[in-house]
């Protein structure tokens, strides 16, 4: 008997301790004082977004000259920053062997349809049968393809200029050897100046063809308008980017030039100042009031500037966000209101 009073001692103590620890919880949580916030009553309302990305400019048209075989240069005219017609000679590749070559075929060509000529007028009469004839014709179509295959070999030794535009600076001088791997200077085209940038795919819906947008230089405050000709058809699924291009209405910016994009759209719908939204792993979330007490709710977002964020999902007009104070509060738990904004 002594026994088991001995053992049941300790759960009736523990149980007890138990017991009074939960009633001074209820009675401490039950006295703590509500959260004093501030709120705004949902509406539809308008806001501007000014939503900034970063792009770069580049030539309407842009391009490395190489030459396309190797050997020696022989000319060379590319006069650095000159302006250029499309079709100028730039260069020339030494090609002495190649048009020794297409002499020798010229002159057998010449006998070879001397040849031809002959028995063709022996096969009119019966001369000569049609195989020693089209032995004869064969060889006229073979120095024919061979003057063919090395016009297009001398004519990989002339550069020229692919559209008109500006050289820049030249790289090779006149005797240089160069091969397929040289550059021997770059052209561009000034006159349409283009800017590519990527827009995150949550502002897809800001990028249209032939919308306008702002365009500024690091080193400038001055704003220049472009004008949206070109989206990419697919977002990237490794970044989760669109690619965009826009064309530059008026102004000049030097190509390879780093730009900030300014994509300005007017909203209507409910905005939440950008401290009311709790980031959340796997959504947004913003704290409203509800019979005194703070109540959790999961929203979607869509557009955001530096102030207010748009709520396309999750609240409805008029119920009440908190804006204040939104740290302190915690689910279900009483919150008192001193202030209502009017965003």
């Amino acid at each position: 008997m002594s026994i088991k009073l001995i053992i049941g001692l300790p759960l009736l103590l523990a149980t007890f301790i138990s017991c009074k620890s939960g009633n001074n919880d209820k009675a401490g949580n039950k006295g703590k004082p509500p959260v004093p916030v501030d709120v705004m009553v949902a509406v539809n309302s308008g806001f501007s977004s000014d939503i900034e990305v970063n792009g770069t400019v580049l030539s309407e048209e842009m391009v490395e000259l190489h030459p396309e075989i190797s050997g020696r240069i022989t000319y060379l005219n590319i006069p650095d920053g000159a302006s250029v017609k499309a079709g100028t000679i730039l260069a020339r590749i030494n090609d002495a062997d190649l048009q020794a070559q297409l002499q020798q075929q010229k002159v057998q060509l010449d006998l070879a349809e001397k040849t031809e000529l002959r028995l063709r007028q022996l096969l009119a009469v019966n001369g000569i049968d049609q195989a020693a004839y089209d032995a004869a014709l064969s060889q006229v179509n073979l120095f024919n393809a061979n003057i063919s295959v090395l016009n297009a070999q001398i004519d990989k030794t002339v550069i020229r200029a692919p559209f008109t535009g500006r050289l820049g600076l030249r790289l090779v001088s006149e005797g240089a050897y160069v091969s397929p791997a040289t550059i021997i200077g770059t052209l561009q085209q000034t006159d349409r100046i283009k800017i590519d940038f990527s827009v995150p795919e949550a502002y897809e819906s800001l990028v249209k063809i032939g919308k306008t947008i702002t365009v500024r230089t690091n080193g400038s405050k001055e704003s220049i308008a472009a004008v949206i000709s070109a989206i990419e058809p697919q977002i990237n699924p490794a970044t989760r980017n669109l690619r965009v291009r826009a064309r530059l209405s008026g102004g000049m910016i030097s190509p390879g030039a780093f730009v900030k994009i300014f994509l300005n759209e007017k909203v209507s719908g409910i905005v939440v100042p950008t401290n009311a939204i709790i980031p959340d792993a796997l959504s947004s979330q913003v704290v409203l009031v509800k019979g005194g007490k703070a109540v959790f709710q999961n929203v979607e977002t869509g557009i955001r500037n530096s102030d207010m964020v748009e709520i396309t999902g999750g609240l409805a007009v008029g119920d009440t966000v908190i804006v204040s104070g939104v740290l302190y509060v915690r689910p279900n738990g009483d919150v008192r209101i001193k202030k209502v904004r009017n965003e």
